[in-house]
C-alpha cells in the first residue's frame, strides 16, 4: 500500500497530528478507502488522484468520509512537495476547490492551505447548553467575549470559549454520547478554546463524529475559527496562532491568516514531518 504517514502542524520535529496520505492513479472503492482509513487508525486519511492540472482529494476518518480535513491537507501538501518539488497544488474536494502549498525546509516541510469559504453564526442557546452538559461544563465556564458559535470552513464545527486554561485542560466526555450529539447536529468537531491574548489561543477539538476522541491539531476548525473571529470584529493584525494538543502530549502549532473580506478563505499554515515506521 503506497501510504505516507505525516504529522501535520508539528512543533518542530515533534508533536503534530498524524494523517495518512495515499497517492494513487485511481481511487479504490469507497468501501476499500473506508477499510484503509480504519486500518491506519489516524483521525483522517487523504486519498489523492491526479485530475488534469489538479488533484482530486477525498478524506476518510476511521468511521466515515468527511468533506474537508485541514491537517490531512497540510500532510498532503508535504507529500506533494516531497514528490513533485516545492510548489502550489490545486485541489478538488467533494464540495470545494482549494489549494495547498508545500516547501521543503530541511527534514520538515512548511505547508499552507487556502481553506474553503467561511461563515459563522451564534449557536442556539439549547445547543450550547447540550454541549456544556456533554463536556461537563456550565455557563460559568464560558468566556463572554467569544459567544458560542456554529462555524464553517468546508465542514461544520461548534465552538465553545472557556474562561480558564484549567477548564480547557479538564475537558472530558463520553465518546458514544459525543458521536450521537455531533451526528444529530451535523457537526464534524466541537472546538473548545482559551484566549491567552488577542493573537494567541489554546484549543482542544473533540472529533467523536469520526470515531476519534480528540485531535491534536485541527486545521479545518482553525480556519472556521479564524473566520468567526473576523465576523466578530475581534482585534487582530490579520493572523492568529493556535496551540493545540498540549493536553494530549502532542503539542501542535497552527497559524491562520485572513483578509478583511467577510466569508473569504483562510490561509492555514504549519510544518509537517514524515513519520518513519
Amino acid at each position: 500500500m503506497n501510504l505516507l504517514r505525516i504529522a501535520a502542524f508539528s512543533d518542530g520535529d515533534s508533536g503534530g497530528n498524524p494523517a495518512g496520505v495515499m497517492l494513487t492513479e485511481d481511487f479504490p472503492s469507497d468501501a476499500e478507502m473506508q477499510r484503509i482509513a480504519a486500518e491506519v487508525r489516524y483521525s483522517e486519511t487523504a486519498f489523492v488522484v491526479p485530475q488534469g492540472d489538479s488533484f482530486r482529494v477525498r478524506y476518510f476518518s476511521p468511521e466515515s468520509e468527511v468533506p474537508f480535513c485541514g491537517h490531512a491537507t497540510i500532510a498532503l501538501g508535504a507529500a506533494l512537495a516531497l514528490k513533485h518539488g516545492d510548489g502550489s497544488f490545486p485541489l478538488v474536494l467533494n464540495n470545494a476547490q482549494i489549494s495547498v502549498e508545500g516547501r521543503k525546509d530541511g527534514a520538515l516541510v512548511v505547508a499552507t492551505l487556502q481553506s474553503p469559504a467561511t461563515r459563522s453564526a451564534l449557536a442556539p442557546a439549547e445547543l450550547t447548553d447540550s454541549a456544556l452538559a456533554l463536556f461537563n461544563y456550565s455557563r460559568t465556564d464560558l468566556d463572554p467575549r467569544l459567544p458560542s458559535a456554529l462555524m464553517h470552513a468546508g465542514a461544520d464545527h461548534l465552538m465553545l470559549a472557556l474562561n480558564s486554561r484549567t477548564a480547557l485542560a479538564n475537558m472530558r466526555y463520553e465518546l458514544d454520547a459525543g458521536r450521537t450529539f455531533m451526528q444529530r447536529h451535523g457537526l464534524v468537531t466541537v472546538m473548545m478554546v482559551f484566549v491567552e491574548s488577542a493573537h494567541l489561543f489554546h484549543s482542544r477539538n473533540a472529533f467523536a463524529s469520526g470515531g476519534v476522541y480528540e485531535d491534536p491539531a485541527t486545521g479545518a476548525a482553525s480556519a472556521a475559527f479564524a473566520g468567526y473571529l473576523r465576523d466578530l470584529n475581534w482585534p487582530h493584525s490579520g493572523a492568529i496562532d493556535i496551540v493545540q494538543g498540549e493536553d494530549m502530549g502532542a503539542r501542535s502549532l497552527i497559524r491562520a491568516e485572513f483578509l478583511a473580506l467577510a466569508g473569504s478563505s483562510i490561509r492555514v499554515s504549519g510544518t509537517a514531518r514524515v513519520i518513519e515506521i
